[in-house]
């Protein structure tokens, strides 16, 4: 199986489909950090939401690359199980790459601040924060980008309807107030929590509902792959 998730990253990269998303993260989080300088756990706390629509993007395009032929024939070498699994896997690796990027990218062009005094603990904290608010993300994304890959819903309008209804939906759901905050993930939520409130229970309540969210969507994911055949 771990062959088959280096081919497929393999595809991703030579076939310069990788190019796209990048530079859409990379823009965005310039676009971001070009403000002005932030501390590091309310910067990254933003860049988390942001990075949550081009990960999830990226999960697609990576999954799309293999033409429908070559993904039936890895069906019948490694199993059905394993060849699904393998390109889930293939879209983390690429994700956490992409998060790496992501997580020194402000630091490369000064958006953000370092600390005041030599006691100042807000930047190791924020640091914390930030790689695990970006950590959350990735599941979510992933699973997101998988439910909208062409082995799922067939068509490529759909898949587009896909990622916009769920990028969409997890902003304006995660709104604070929204009636129905369980139906996104805590994107929204991570982020305010790494500006303010940062218990340990707090953390462990919002991962343990983003793993939730992302297993239901892989669940919708497996369930759509196998209505497709």
């Amino acid at each position: 199986m771990s062959a088959l998730v280096r081919m497929r990253l393999a595809g991703f990269l030579r076939t310069g489909r990788a190019v796209a998303p990048l530079l859409a993260g990379l823009i965005t989080l310039g676009t971001l950090y070009g403000g002005g300088r932030a501390q590091p756990a309310e910067a990254y706390g933003v860049s988390a939401v942001v990075l949550f629509p081009v990960l999830a993007w990226q999960t697609k395009i990576l999954l799309d690359v293999e033409p429908d032929v070559q993904r039936r024939l890895a069906q019948v070498t490694v199993g059905v199980a394993r060849e699904r699994l393998a390109g889930l896997l293939a879209a983390v690796v690429a994700a956490l790459v992409t998060v790496v990027i992501a997580l020194l990218f402000p630091w490369l062009v000064g958006g953000v601040s370092g600390p005041v005094d030599p006691g100042d603990r807000s930047i190791p904290v924020g640091l914390a924060l930030g790689v695990w608010a970006h950590l959350l993300v990735v599941p979510a994304a992933v699973a997101l980008g998988a439910l909208a890959s062409r082995a799922s819903v067939g068509g490529a309008g759909y898949g587009v309807a896909v990622l916009a209804l769920g990028g969409v939906g997890a902003v304006v759901l995660g709104l604070t107030g929204s009636v129905a905050p369980w139906l996104a993930p805590p994107i929204m939520a991570a982020a305010r929590t790494t500006g303010g409130d940062a218990a340990a229970l707090t953390l462990l309540g919002l991962t343990v509902w983003a793993l939730t969210w992302s297993a239901a969507v892989v669940g919708g994911y497996l369930w759509r792959r196998r209505a497709q055949g």
